[in-house]
């Protein structure tokens, strides 16, 4: 569904990010301006035979009460306690959420609790292995030797899941970052938690714009955190998708459009926005980093459950662009969603080409940097085409060698590009669930 012509005007006033080139916009800026790669060789992600070698960690952040910024006491000592409730994946969310706030110099004072709220998209949530390690001990038989012979099923639920601590459920509901955001700082308004994998973020983003628009918020905390370097996430990945093995360098592998491209690298990460009301943001002196002007969304099965994914970006832009405050013709660059694998980049280009024509737009395709971080991707992404907006251009585009017959993007080029005054941003999941946001400078 198209968004209406805005009766309030939605700004972005606060960014916030986990990522595996860093954890300011600033060094997320420079890491992607300068071509510098987060992809390295890990040998503990070799989870199985075939497993990959190579992945996108977040290395600065630790998961420490000092990765939350600039923290109030009371605040310092929530969150502190919290921890133990968090899974990575939340500990990040939740970290790129203080930081947004921060940055956007939030004051719960000054702007009433109850029209301030919070959205965020994760990934579906694991657990770790070793969390049932001690449970399974209990029910597993042996013939007499240390490896275990057998697993006795019917002792799990009086023996085996007594071994669990109380708390393990918490960890991992999907639920969780938008529950502690809201908690840590007192927001009383609309709240909501999205399990749309990697296209989560500008579902996130689009649902808090329209809360926004008819007037039921004048704040939001929008967020995404993933993961795809958790032991399950990464074995469901090396199970249903084409993952980048050993065919180029760690910091090659990952290659959006390229003709060579071999499939997804796998990594981590959380971005986080405060949408802001026009006015508010105005009277409080915030930087304003850009305005939603527009978002769309699709999913598309066929009656045998076979996801289109072309079908539903191309819906998905159609829906964004039906906005009158939308010119397709001037979009200043997309940021693709780029995943790098054979099908996904020709799907994501043939719905590119079909909306466009034969106008090439400038494209940007940030997971040549550090690849796949689930549901954080998207939010991330955002991010850097806000900073694009800023510095006037795109970076070029990394390991791109030579264009793939069934990539026919014209706008990718390893040089950089304008970066225009709007930009629309992609992404899509492997079960066909596609969105679009479109963003522009303030004018």
């Amino acid at each position: 569904m198209a968004a209406s012509s805005p009766q309030r005007r939605i700004v972005i006033s606060g960014i916030g990010l986990i990522s595996p080139l860093g954890d300011s916009p600033q060094v997320l800026w420079e890491g992607l301006r300068s071509g510098r790669s987060a992809v390295a060789d890990y040998q503990e992600m070799r989870l199985c035979a075939n497993g990959p070698r190579c992945a996108a960690l977040a290395h600065g952040f630790s998961g420490k009460i000092d990765d939350f910024g600039t923290l109030e006491k009371d605040q310092k000592k929530m969150i502190r306690k919290g921890l133990k409730l968090m899974s990575r994946e939340t500990q990040m969310g939740v970290a790129a959420a203080q930081l947004a706030l921060q940055d956007a110099r939030f004051d719960s004072v000054a702007l009433a609790p109850e029209r301030c709220g919070c959205i965020f998209g994760t990934d579906y949530m694991l657990t770790m292995p070793e969390d049932f390690s001690d449970g399974i001990r209990t029910c597993a038989k042996t013939d007499g030797g240390e490896e275990a012979a057998s697993f006795d099923f019917s002792q799990w639920g009086t023996e085996g899941l007594s071994k669990m601590t109380p708390l393990w459920l918490l960890r991992y509901l999907p639920n969780m970052p938008a529950s502690h955001v809201a908690i840590y700082n007192d927001l009383r308004g609309p709240n909501n938690s999205l399990t749309m994998r990697e296209a989560a973020a500008n579902i996130a983003v689009g649902e808090a714009f329209f809360t926004m628009e008819r007037g039921d918020a004048d704040l939001m905390v929008v967020g995404a955190t993933g993961t795809r370097v958790h032991p399950m996430n990464a074995i469901h990945a090396v199970q249903q998708e084409e993952i980048a093995m050993e065919q180029f360098a760690p910091e090659k592998l990952s290659r959006p459009f390229d003709r060579d491209r071999c499939g997804m690298v796998l990594g981590e990460g959380a971005g986080v926005v405060v949408l802001e009301e026009l006015r508010s943001a105005e009277a409080r002196g915030a930087t304003i980093y850009g305005e939603i002007i527009s978002r769309g969304g699709s999913t598309v099965l066929s009656p045998q459950g076979v996801p289109d994914r072309q079908r539903a970006l191309e819906n998905a832009m159609e829906n964004a662009f039906q906005s009158e405050r939308v010119d397709r013709n001037r979009l200043g660059h997309l940021h693709a969603h780029g995943i790098s694998t054979r099908r996904g980049d020709a799907e994501e280009s043939a719905a590119v080409e079909s909306i466009f024509g034969d106008r090439s737009v400038p494209v940007m395709a940030s997971k040549s940097h550090f690849g796949n971080l689930g549901a954080g991707s998207g939010m991330v992404e955002l991010i850097g085409s806000l900073l694009a907006l800023e510095a006037g251009e795109i970076p070029g585009m990394m390991n791109f060698d030579a264009a793939a017959d069934d990539c026919p993007l014209g706008g990718v080029s390893r040089e950089p590009q304008a970066a225009g005054a709007t930009f629309a941003n992609l992404s899509v999941t492997p079960q066909g669930q596609a969105a679009a946001v479109v963003v522009g400078q303030l004018s």
